[in-house]
């Protein structure tokens, strides 16, 4: 049985809905909202199928923020940001 108040629960990163700049910024902490917010597209441009898997979930170029789907999908490929 799992302990709910079990530390490395909390250490897990959330699977949510987060905005592009958000997540942009987990990942790449330091720089300019929009300068992670582009080199972020550029890794998922970049990494194999994960564009056109995004792509099938719905995403769209416009949209400002990533479902709980497509933050799973890039978690699998990138890991849990740090």
């Amino acid at each position: 049985m799992m302990n709910i108040n079990d530390p490395a629960l909390d250490a897990r990163f959330p699977i949510r809905s987060y905005g592009k700049g958000e997540l942009a910024m987990y990942y790449l902490p330091g720089v300019a909202q929009q300068t992670a917010v582009n080199q972020f597209n550029e890794w998922i441009r970049t990494a194999p199928g994960l564009e056109q898997r995004l792509l099938q979930t719905g995403m769209k170029p416009l949209c400002r923020r990533y479902t709980p789907a497509q933050v799973r999908l890039m978690v699998d490929v990138f890991g849990e940001p740090s």
